[in-house]
């Protein structure tokens, strides 16, 4: 059994992280800004009236934590607004860049005493995050929000690994939620797909940008 925080933990694909992991076992502690009915019913035990965009409320959760191990975190948590050219919100560009961005950073930085040798970091991005990958464009604050969390989790890789601590930068494929407009795959698949990778992760694949379907993309 090992003892998981999934944030963005109440609806899509951070409830079905926390609802597969707790029902084969797993201790799950959900985070998020407010709990849902169907994140509440699970049993688990969650944090709420986190925003990982707010220093603050990322130190008050890391508070809640101290001095509890964790093995496994998931920076789930995350926004998406289109734009296009010629309709560039830029203070919604930065709002995408904090939350996806600095979000998994500020969450894994306040949560390194909690992780150990063997712990692992999965951090939610999207294949729209890869440069060579972009063939149609638009969505620029989405697209460099993702670039950004490649690197983000790019030097974590570096910066972890001599303390024994994997890390996994994950596609979850397109998944039919909120944020998507419900077009895609069901979220109990694809989260399905990122549990098989965090198991599968460890010192000698760390730092893969991984489709949730097991294969690696380009960056």
């Amino acid at each position: 059994m090992a003892k998981v925080v999934v944030t963005g933990c109440n609806r899509g694909i951070g409830l079905q992280l926390c609802t597969q992991l707790h029902n084969r076992g797993d201790e799950v502690i959900g985070v998020c800004r407010s709990a849902s009915p169907e994140v509440s019913a699970l049993g688990i035990r969650v944090i709420e009236g986190i925003d990982v965009a707010d220093a603050d409320k990322v130190a008050a959760m890391a508070q809640a934590l101290e001095g509890e191990s964790i093995d496994i975190l998931i920076n789930n948590a995350g926004i998406l607004r289109s734009d296009r050219l010629g309709n560039i919100d830029y203070d919604v560009m930065l709002e995408q860049y904090r939350v996806n961005t600095l979000g998994p950073l500020r969450v894994t930085e306040a949560l390194l005493p909690n992780l150990h040798g063997g712990s692992k970091v999965a951090i939610v991005s999207s294949r729209v995050g890869s440069i060579e990958d972009n063939s149609s464009g638009n969505n620029y604050g989405y697209r460099a929000s993702k670039v950004a969390v490649n690197m983000v989790g790019t030097n974590l890789r570096i910066d972890l690994e001599p303390k024994g601590i994997a890390l996994a930068l994950l596609h979850p494929g397109l998944v039919a939620t909120d944020m998507t407009g419900g077009r895609g795959i069901p979220p109990d698949e694809a989260a399905k797909g990122l549990i098989q990778r965090i198991d599968d992760l460890g010192m000698e694949n760390t730092g893969g940008f991984w489709h949730a379907e097991g294969y690696r993309l380009p960056w």
